[in-house]
């Protein structure tokens, strides 16, 4: 079911235009990354998407509802966790969690139960009386999180939410984001870090210069710029004749374009919708070559958006 949808979407500045004709769809629960260079218009699609601008021209539909015509219905749905760490520094982290869920009418019990319930889901429930001016960069961040989803939101924006934190705060970031799409929520992620792409997005919009470049799982966009995969396999040294031989052999199996040998190690391009080399390693073993070591060479996203985009992100 598709939850969210942006149709035909042009934003203008002047003479420069933002985001060209730009066009996508999240389905419901979700992760779907958003991801260009810097300047290629996911800030104004985000702002445009969470109410905080207009576009030029277009439309963005959010579980049915117009973001202009039904823009304070779509406000209470959304949370927002934005590039900037936004939170209080005087104020702590329960009651900056507090002032934000009250934004959206929660009181009392239900206030305090949303704010304890959100810094727990952030690995900050221990550090509920701490202010963010004593925290470390990590726990800003997941405090930032902790905010934007205190009044449990069906849709949550997520811009680039571990820029500058440490490896264990962007572990429990990324696994934070899994469990809000298996809670049912669905995440829009814009990110610099392909590797963290590649972890939890289900489906991937690419855009350049305004435009959308691609969009599809990362499997779909991988097949865009090659169908092939390489496995390597580590074997005996062997002479000539043999690697003609197997080579020859090899080359025939089902999926497999090109056999190559390099002293040791045997280099099969194979289809890359292929998950099944079993009958590569019989054929291996038939022709009396023990295998000691397997590896898959694939493209990864820094591939595809290099191949797709012309330059890498940045």
């Amino acid at each position: 079911m598709i939850f969210a949808s942006v149709n035909n979407l042009v934003k203008n500045y002047g003479n420069h235009c933002a985001v060209d004709n730009l066009s996508f769809n999240v389905s419901e629960g979700e992760i779907f990354g958003l991801i260009g260079p810097n300047g290629a218009g996911k800030s104004t699609t985000i702002n445009i998407i969470t109410t905080l601008d207009e576009a030029t021209s277009g439309s963005v539909t959010i579980d049915g509802m117009d973001t202009v015509k039904q823009r304070a219905e779509i406000r209470r749905m959304i949370g927002c966790v934005p590039q900037e760490i936004a939170v209080y520094p005087y104020l702590t982290a329960k009651e900056n969690v507090e002032f934000f869920a009250s934004l959206y009418g929660f009181k009392g019990e239900q206030l305090h139960k949303n704010a304890m319930t959100a810094l727990e889901f952030a690995g900050l429930a221990d550090k509920a009386d701490m202010k963010p001016k004593k925290m470390s960069g990590g726990m800003k961040r997941r405090l930032n999180i902790a905010c934007g989803i205190a009044h449990k939101p069906k849709l949550i924006v997520m811009d680039e939410p571990t820029v500058g934190v440490d490896a264990q705060s962007r572990e429990h970031i990324m696994s934070s984001i899994k469990k809000l799409r298996e809670s049912g929520a669905t995440v829009i992620y814009t990110s610099h870090y392909m590797h963290e792409v590649e972890e939890i997005c289900d489906r991937v919009a690419i855009i350049d210069k305004g435009r959308l470049v691609a969009e599809g799982t990362q499997q779909e966009l991988i097949t865009m710029i090659t169908d092939s995969c390489t496995v390597h396999i580590t074997t005996k040294q062997c002479d000539s004749e043999t690697r003609s031989r197997v080579s020859r052999a090899v080359s025939c199996l089902p999926d497999v374009n090109r056999v190559q040998f390099n002293d040791n190690m045997i280099s099969v391009d194979m289809s890359i919708s292929c998950n099944d080399i079993s009958h590569v390693i019989s054929e291996l073993v038939k022709q009396n070559l023990p295998v000691i070591e397997i590896s898959t060479e694939k493209p990864d996203m820094d591939a595809v958006f290099l191949s797709l985009t012309g330059h890498e992100i940045r």
